[in-house]
C-alpha cells in the first residue's frame, strides 16, 4: 500500500472514530444504524442463500444488483454531507497528484458500513446462481469488481457535480430525498404486489437486458459460468473491467479539472458592483396590493428559496398524489383516498412562524394590532391556497379518473376543500398557541428541547381538525348510505366549500388575538434554532 493510500485510509479512519467521540448520543446512534443495517444485511443474504435453486434466481440477483448499483450513485446526489471524504476540495491545496489519489481515495472509500453491506447482497447472489467451483471462483472476483464499480461510480458523481453539491443551490437537491423515498417505497410495495401475484418469472425480460450492464453484468458472469457459457461469462466480465476502467478515468479526469481550476472565490468579480433596481416579478403583480400581497410573496418565496420549507412541501406534494394513484393502479384503492392531497398539504399550515426562525422579528415589529394579525394570518393562508386548491382539485380528478368513479367527484372535492379550511383554521390556532424552531443546519425539523410542542401541535391540530369535518363526514356517510342520497351528493361540493371557507375563516379570527398577544413567547420559541 502506498503511503498516500495508507494515509488516507487511516485518515477515513479516524474521521470515524473522533466522530463517534463527539458525544454518547452520536456514538449511540452509529452504533445502532450499523447493528439495524447489518442485520438487515444479514436477513437478505439469508433470503438470497434460499433463494438458490430457484428457476428465477438469475434474475432476481441481477435486478438487485442493479437498484444497488444505482443507489450508490444517487446517494451521493442526496446526502453530500454523509461522508466528509466525498468532498476532494479540501485535498486541493495539498501536493497530490490526481492518479495515485483516486487510487487511495478509491481504498478509502472501501472503508465503512456501506461496502460491507454491498459485500453482504453480492456474496449472496453470487451463493444464490452459481453452481460449482468454477461459479464460485469467478464469483469471488464478481463480488470484488462489482463493489469496486459501484464505489468507483459514486465517486465519479460525486467529483463531478462537488461544485454543485457544496453551494447553497447545490444543498437543495437533499429536498429530492424525500422525493425519492417515497416515490420508491411506493414502487417496491406495487412491485412486491405485483410479484405477488404474477410470480418471479415477469423479471426475465428485464434481467436477461440488464445482465449486461455493469456492474450486473460481473453477477451474470457467475451464473453463465454456472451454466457452461463460458465465453458469455469472459465478456460479461470485460464489460465490468471496461467500465471500472472508463469510471476510474472519469473521475481522474474531473478531479484534475476540480483541483487545477479556479472557483468563485479565486475570480475577480466581473463588472462593477452597482445594484441595479429590478423590477417586480410576475408573481408580484398578480398578488393584492398591501400588507396581504407582501405576506403572500414572502409565503411563497419561502417555497421555493428555504430548504427546509421546500423539503415539506415537496414530501406532501409527493404523497398526496403518490398514495391515491398508486393505491387506484393497484386496484384497492378508493376515490375518498384524493383527500390525502388536501391532508398532507393542509399540514403546511402548521407553525407558520416557525419557518421564519429568528427573521420573525421583523415580522413581529409590524403587527401591533389584532387587525395585524388576522391580516398576516389570512396571507399566510392564502398563500398555502394558491397551491393547494389547485393541486387538491387535480389528484382528486386525477384518481377519479383512474377508478371511472365520476359520480363521486363532487362530494369527494367538497370533502377535501372541507378538510383543507378545518386544517388551515386549527393550523393557525397552533401556530400561535405552540410554536416552535425549525433548525436551519443538519435534517432536524425541529429544535432540541420542542419535540412535545412539534407532536401537540401537529398531531393535536389534526384531530381538531378531523372533528371540525365531522359534519360534512356525516352527511357524506348519510348521502351513501341512504336510499335517497345520491340525489343530494352534487350538492356536497358548494356545502363542502362554503363549510370549509367558514371553518377557515372563524379559526383565523379566533388565532388573530392569540398571535397578537403571544407575540414576545412566538419570538422566542421560534428562534432557539
Amino acid at each position: 500500500m502506498s503511503t498516500v493510500t495508507g494515509t488516507l485510509v487511516q485518515l477515513k479512519l479516524s474521521l470515524l472514530r473522533n466522530g463517534l467521540r463527539q458525544s454518547a448520543g452520536r456514538r449511540a446512534a452509529y452504533i445502532a444504524s450499523a447493528v439495524v443495517t447489518l442485520l438487515f444485511a444479514a436477513l437478505q443474504l439469508l433470503g438470497l442463500v434460499l433463494l438458490r435453486g430457484n428457476a428465477h434466481a438469475d434474475a432476481v440477483v441481477v435486478l438487485l444488483v442493479v437498484v444497488l448499483a444505482l443507489g450508490w450513485a444517487v446517494m451521493p446526489l442526496f446526502f453530500p454531507g454523509g461522508d466528509e471524504t466525498l468532498d476532494p476540495t479540501r485535498l486541493v491545496m495539498l501536493p497530490l497528484r490526481p492518479r495515485p489519489l483516486v487510487r487511495a481515495l478509491l481504498a478509502a472509500s472501501l472503508v465503512g458500513i456501506g461496502p460491507l453491506f454491498t459485500v453482504c447482497l453480492f456474496a449472496g447472489s453470487v451463493i444464490a446462481v452459481a453452481r460449482g467451483a468454477a461459479a464460485y471462483i469467478v464469483g469471488v472476483v464478481a463480488v470484488g469488481l462489482a463493489l469496486l464499480v459501484c464505489v468507483a461510480l459514486a465517486r465519479a458523481v460525486a467529483t463531478a457535480n462537488i461544485r454543485l453539491l457544496t453551494s447553497r443551490k447545490g444543498r437543495d437537491l437533499a429536498v429530492l430525498s424525500g422525493l425519492v423515498i417515497a416515490v420508491g417505497a411506493q414502487v417496491v410495495n406495487f412491485g412486491a404486489q405485483r410479484l405477488g401475484s404474477s410470480g418471479l418469472g415477469q423479471l426475465a425480460p428485464a434481467a436477461d437486458v440488464l445482465r449486461w450492464v455493469p456492474p450486473a453484468s460481473a453477477i451474470g458472469a457467475v451464473d453463465a459460468v454456472s451454466e457452461g457459457s463460458y465465453g458469455i461469462a469472459a465478456a460479461q466480465l470485460a464489460l465490468s473491467v471496461v467500465a471500472l476502467v472508463a469510471l476510474l478515468a472519469m473521475w481522474a479526469q474531473h478531479l484534475t479539472r476540480l483541483m487545477t481550476s479556479p472557483d468563485g472565490s479565486t475570480l475577480q468579480a466581473a463588472g462593477d458592483a452597482t445594484v441595479r433596481d429590478r423590477p417586480s416579478t410576475g408573481l408580484a403583480r398578480l398578488l393584492p396590493a398591501g400588507r396581504t400581497g407582501t405576506a403572500m410573496e414572502r409565503s411563497l418565496r419561502y417555497v421555493w428559496r428555504d430548504p427546509k420549507t421546500k423539503a415539506a412541501w415537496v414530501t406532501s406534494l409527493a404523497i398526496g398524489l403518490i398514495v391515491p394513484v398508486f393505491n387506484a393502479l393497484q386496484g384497492t384503492g378508493s376515490i375518498y383516498f384524493a383527500c390525502f392531497a388536501a391532508g398532507m398539504l393542509g399540514i403546511q399550515m402548521y407553525n407558520q412562524f416557525g419557518q421564519d426562525t429568528s427573521a420573525f422579528w421583523m415580522v413581529a415589529m409590524t403587527i401591533s394590532s389584532t387587525r395585524d394579525a388576522y391580516v398576516e394570518l389570512r396571507a399566510r393562508a392564502l398563500a398555502l391556497l394558491v397551491i393547494t386548491l389547485p393541486y387538491a382539485a387535480l389528484v382528486t380528478v386525477l384518481t377519479t379518473a383512474m377508478l371511472g368513479d365520476w359520480a363521486r367527484l363532487p362530494e369527494v372535492l367538497g370533502l377535501s376543500f372541507a378538510l383543507l379550511g378545518a386544517m388551515l383554521a386549527t393550523g393557525a390556532w397552533t401556530s400561535a398557541r405552540f410554536p416552535y424552531s425549525i433548525p436551519q443546519e443538519g435534517y432536524k425539523n425541529v429544535a432540541p428541547g420542542q419535540a412535545g410542542l412539534a407532536w401537540i401541535a401537529i398531531f393535536g391540530g389534526m384531530v381538531a381538525a378531523a372533528l371540525l369535518c365531522a359534519p360534512v363526514i356525516a352527511v357524506t356517510i348519510w348521502i351513501n348510505t341512504s336510499a335517497g342520497g345520491d340525489a343530494w351528493s352534487r350538492l356536497l361540493l358548494p356545502v363542502g366549500t362554503a363549510y370549509g371557507a367558514a371553518i377557515a375563516y372563524l379559526g383565523l379570527r379566533l388565532a388573530a388575538p392569540r398571535t397578537a398577544e403571544r407575540l414576545p413567547e412566538i419570538l422566542t420559541a421560534v428562534s432557539k434554532g
